[in-house]
């Protein structure tokens, strides 16, 4: 065997696997959708980073934050990695807002996106665990004559994604795809306010991907039908059980779910959009069209907090850990996603989370499946300013964050992303 070629064939493998997933994760700043993003490894046997956080944040991971930001396009970015709950690292880079250009700061708040889906699904998975509802109850037992052939479809395949049922965010009226949408979405469409019924509408007129069952696709059509099912169930909004049952007990004192607020409270980066006289502010804009699928907001404090507990074992029975980590696969992501969550591999394993893009904001967070290591990344990138040293420096950021220090991408591997697909 020629070890040399074979490290390097693995090394190469090992980088353009890591690309690939990089590319998926500014998809979501790419076609602004709430589809989630990213991906990063850890150790096959076990479940858990390769390398200690501990020693990845003796390399450090300021180089790789500082690099989003000076060659990667984005106008800040927020980091922070913890290990058996102490934080090991944490570091931002960029502005709070291009026309001050005060710096980012670390304890930032921003835009979650997709994340939302696993707050709420967890809150689904503790019903399941308090006997008031079942994952292979039909929907219509819960939402009768809301969805057609509603009695086909679980909660399960809601909450994993293979419901088939049409995502309301590929209508146009949504968000944007061009200059003039963006326009549009900047001078009118950012403020309106859109209530779950309408969003749910919007994605039961749609024609289905595939019969329930029978393929995957990432639809938030689900997750705003899944908070529905959970104010049905506890005859209260997810809002207000995500908040007692999650946020409240485990301190989250920086997390909230916007519902139609336009604003994000506490300090905070900017987003932006690109437009060919400048970058536009879209830090304001009504989250609503998000509703159960991807409005809320944190640091990354908080949401390391969150994934310690909900993989520590905090929140959920066993039996129901382990169903919400019984992942399908995932095609569209290169992965593979369970009731809430997605699960990442690469040569040096496997890692768990979610990830989600909103306008004008990014997130990573992602961990060890046995809760003793995670890490999250919020960084703002503007649509349309992605480049090849978008995915060199968000692959490096990646790589070291879950393989450790001696992970490194190599030099142009960026170059075969899927993004250049996209745009």
């Amino acid at each position: 065997m020629n070890v040399t070629r074979t490290a390097r064939t693995t090394r190469t493998t090992r980088t353009a696997r890591t690309a690939r997933l990089a590319a998926v994760a500014l998809a979501g700043a790419t076609v602004l959708t709430l589809a989630p993003t990213a991906a990063v490894a850890a150790d096959a046997a076990s479940g858990s980073p390769a390398v200690s956080a501990d020693a990845a944040a003796r390399a450090g991971l300021d180089p790789e934050l500082r690099a989003l930001v000076e060659r990667g396009s984005a106008t800040a970015a927020l980091g922070e990695a913890r290990e058996n709950g102490r934080r090991v690292w944490r570091g931002a880079a960029g502005v709070n807002d291009l026309d001050s250009q005060r710096p980012a700061r670390a304890d930032g708040r921003f835009r979650i996106g997709s994340v939302t889906k696993t707050f709420v699904s967890t809150v689904v998975l503790q019903l399941v665990d308090e006997g008031k509802l079942r994952l292979d109850d039909p929907v219509e037992r819960y939402l009768p004559g809301v969805v057609p052939n509603g009695g086909a479809i679980s909660v399960r395949q809601l909450l994993n994604h293979t419901s088939g049922l049409y995502d309301y965010l590929d209508d146009p009226r949504f968000l944007y795809q061009d200059e003039p949408s963006l326009r549009s979405y900047l001078d009118r469409r950012r403020w309106t306010t859109w209530t779950p019924a309408q969003l749910i509408e919007v994605g039961v007129q749609g024609t289905p991907y595939f019969p329930p069952g029978q393929g995957w696709h990432y639809s938030n059509t689900n997750y705003v039908l899944v908070g529905e099912v959970i104010r049905k169930v506890t005859g209260n909004n997810w809002r207000t059980e995500v908040d007692r049952r999650i946020v409240r007990p485990l301190h989250l004192d920086d997390t909230v779910f916007a519902g139609a607020r336009t604003g994000i409270p506490g300090p905070h980066a900017h987003g932006y959009a690109r437009l060919p006289e400048g970058p536009a502010d879209l830090t304001r804009i009504n989250p609503s069209f998000g509703d159960a699928a991807g409005d809320g907001i944190s640091t990354t404090a908080d949401l390391n907090r969150f994934h310690a507990a909900l993989f520590g074992g905090r929140l959920l029975s066993p039996a129901r850990f382990a169903e919400m980590t019984t992942a399908v696969p995932a095609p569209m992501l290169g992965a593979h996603y369970g009731l809430g969550l997605i699960r990442y591999d690469l040569p040096c394993g496997e890692i768990w989370g979610h990830t989600g893009g909103i306008p004008g904001y990014n997130t990573i967070w992602l961990g060890a499946k046995d809760g003793t290591r995670q890490f999250s990344l919020s960084f703002n990138l503007s649509q349309g300013s992605e480049t090849s040293e978008t995915f060199t420096t968000l692959n490096a950021f990646i790589e070291k964050a879950s393989c450790g220090p001696a992970a490194a991408s190599t030099p142009g591997a960026a170059a075969n992303s899927p993004l250049k697909l996209l745009r």
